[in-house]
Order: C-alpha cells, then sequence, then structure tokens
C-alpha cells in the first residue's frame, strides 16, 4: 500500500509529460488557445504536452506515462465534471489538475488553481501534490459533492433540455434559470429514506436512519451558486458531510435558500447534518441524483468515500497551514 501524498510532496524532475485532454466541441472559444498556450510554456520549461480530444485516448496515454513514472499531470480543461470524468477513466494515483473552463470550476477554485495558463504552468513545474478523498455513488466516482431531490431535478432538466436542443458548450448559471422556475412550480417532493454509517461522535451520529425531501453529500465544502450547504467538509478525513431537510414545498424551498444563504439552515428544527463513511439512499419514487452538477441516474444509489483517492497537482501550500477563506471557500486547517 503507497504512503498518503502528502501537499509537500513533489513529482520527480523525470516526469515530464503532460497530457491536456481537450473537447473542441465543449467550453467557451477561449479553452482551445488556453490549452495551446499552456503546451507552450510547458515545452519552454522543457516538459512535453500532449493535447488530445479523445478521451480513450487520453486515459490510455496518460496511464501509459504514469507507470513508467514520466507523467507530471494530467490537466482536464474544464470544470467539475471535466476532472471526474478524468479521475473515473483513470487508475489511482495518477496525478490531475485543470485548466478551468467550466461554470463554477468549484475543485479549482477550492484547491486555487486559476484559468490562466502561465499560473497553471508554474504549478506543473513545481509539481506539488495533494491527495484528497473522493465518493463513489453507485459505480461512478464524485469529487465534490452529490444530492437528490429538487436541486438534481433540475441539474436533470437542464440537461435534458440541452440535449433535445442539441447544444454543446459548458453549461452556464443563465441555463439553470428557467429550470429552477419550472420544477419549482411542478415538483412534488417524493420521501427519500437514508440511513448512514461509520459517522463520528456517539449515539445515533455514528449509524441511523431518517426519512427527509432533500438530501446532500459533500465531500468539500463546495456548492454551486455560493450555497454553503456544509461548510465544515474536509476532503481529507475520510467522511462525506451529509444535509437533509425534513420538509418539502414551494415555500420551504424557498426557506432553505435564504437560511442556506444566511447561514442559519443548520438552526431549522427539521434539518440535519452529519458526517458518515456510507450512506444508503432509496425512495419509492423516481428521484433523480445528481453528481458533481451532472446527472447521476435515479435512487436507489449507495455513497461511500474513498480515502485519498485524488491526486491533484496544486499551487503552492500556504492555504493548508490557515484557516482561510479562498474565493468564498474554506479552506481546512492542519486540526
Amino acid at each position: 500500500m503507497s504512503q498518503p501524498l502528502d501537499i509537500a510532496t513533489k513529482l520527480p524532475p523525470e516526469a515530464d509529460r503532460v497530457v491536456v485532454s481537450l473537447n473542441p466541441m465543449a467550453g467557451a472559444s477561449s479553452a482551445s488557445p488556453r490549452a495551446e498556450r499552456l503546451a507552450e510554456l510547458l515545452a519552454e520549461a522543457g516538459i512535453r504536452a500532449e493535447i488530445l480530444t479523445d478521451l480513450d485516448e487520453v486515459g490510455r496515454l496518460a496511464g501509459a506515462w504514469h507507470a513508467e513514472g514520466r507523467l507530471r499531470a494530467l490537466v482536464g480543461v474544464g470544470g467539475d465534471g471535466t476532472a471526474a470524468e478524468l479521475v473515473n477513466r483513470t487508475a489511482p494515483g495518477l496525478p490531475v489538475t485543470l485548466l478551468p473552463a467550466g461554470n463554477e470550476n468549484l475543485l479549482a477554485r477550492y484547491v486555487g488553481i486559476r484559468k490562466a495558463p502561465e499560473q497553471l504552468c508554474r504549478t506543473i513545474a513545481e509539481g506539488r501534490l495533494l491527495r484528497l478523498d473522493a465518493a463513489r455513488a453507485g459505480r461512478r466516482l464524485f469529487l465534490v459533492n452529490a444530492s437528490c431531490g429538487f436541486d438534481a431535478e433540475v441539474v436533470r432538466l437542464v440537461h435534458a433540455r440541452r440535449a433535445e436542443g442539441g447544444r454543446t458548450g459548458h453549461v452556464r448559471s443563465r441555463d439553470y434559470v428557467k429550470p429552477f422556475f419550472r420544477v419549482l412550480r411542478s415538483y412534488r417532493y417524493p420521501e427519500i429514506r437514508v440511513s448512514w454509517e461509520g459517522g463520528e461522535g456517539g449515539g445515533d451520529l455514528v449509524a441511523g436512519e431518517a426519512v427527509v425531501r432533500w438530501l446532500f453529500a459533500l465531500n468539500l465544502p463546495c456548492y454551486g451558486g455560493g450555497f454553503r450547504i456544509a461548510p465544515q467538509a474536509d476532503g481529507r478525513d475520510g467522511r462525506i458531510d451529509w444535509c437533509t431537510f425534513a420538509r418539502g414545498s414551494t415555500w420551504q424551498t424557498l426557506r432553505y435558500a435564504g437560511a442556506v444563504l444566511l447561514r442559519r439552515h443548520r438552526k431549522l428544527a427539521h434539518c440535519h447534518t452529519g458526517r458518515a463513511r456510507r450512506l444508503q439512499i432509496a425512495s419509492q419514487a423516481e428521484v433523480p441524483y445528481q453528481l458533481d452538477g451532472d446527472p447521476g441516474g435515479l435512487l436507489p444509489v449507495e455513497v461511500e468515500v474513498l480515502p485519498e483517492r485524488l491526486t491533484l497537482v496544486v499551487p503552492a501550500p500556504d492555504w493548508v497551514s490557515r484557516d482561510a477563506m479562498y474565493d468564498g471557500l474554506p479552506r481546512p486547517s492542519r486540526d
């Protein structure tokens, strides 16, 4: 079994190859030029970069170079869904990083990766590594968050509308407006049964079950739209932080959203939070779930933490040593 990577761990100098995964049909028009600029900068730094557009080829080449000890980074040009897709296609321990081009870019923002190719080139050249937990929902890995209920129905509808319209490119914030109000008018808030195990503390925190209308599972303290549902979540504690809401109606939806924005939701009598290694989630109705902003499927699903499954190439490590804020997101302390 390999030793856990600390953020101070650095890639060896002989790791001098980079694979850049670029989908030419996705993202803003600036994504391809920025990827090409990154490759030029890496070449100037003595690092060979290959820009590939086929995901099967990306996985094959990155895996081969990693096995040879030559891979410095697999770069995903995109957002959280891109990062998750690459991790799902590669072996544990393979170093991944991002050239942000998504809608929220929650993972990149959390570890301090900016959109400038110049900054990412420095990050890759320095080769600092950080290992974080990931989680599995069914057979699919996710890195940031999962949820089921109202918001997952919005995600499902957004992607369904895009598929029907033949649209490509990244999902934009405005793409959620009409689907949100459509779901707000029509959603029935079916019951969701959740059970958990492997929590911390005593009593019913270690294991338990509940019937709720909303459920969020967060590996990191990040969620779209600036919502801080579980600001205490730590991607290095071997647990998923969960948050549930027990009631469902249009009024309660607006009330919950306001409480989360004001960071007062955990004071609500019908909001419950905890940590767990594993969640079992089911419903007698057809309830969708989402993973890192992409549709995941329909319940039931089991969510399980995979400790230190994600290896990231990250900027300078000073953020780990302080309990600070970066772009509105909390950073974990050493505690």
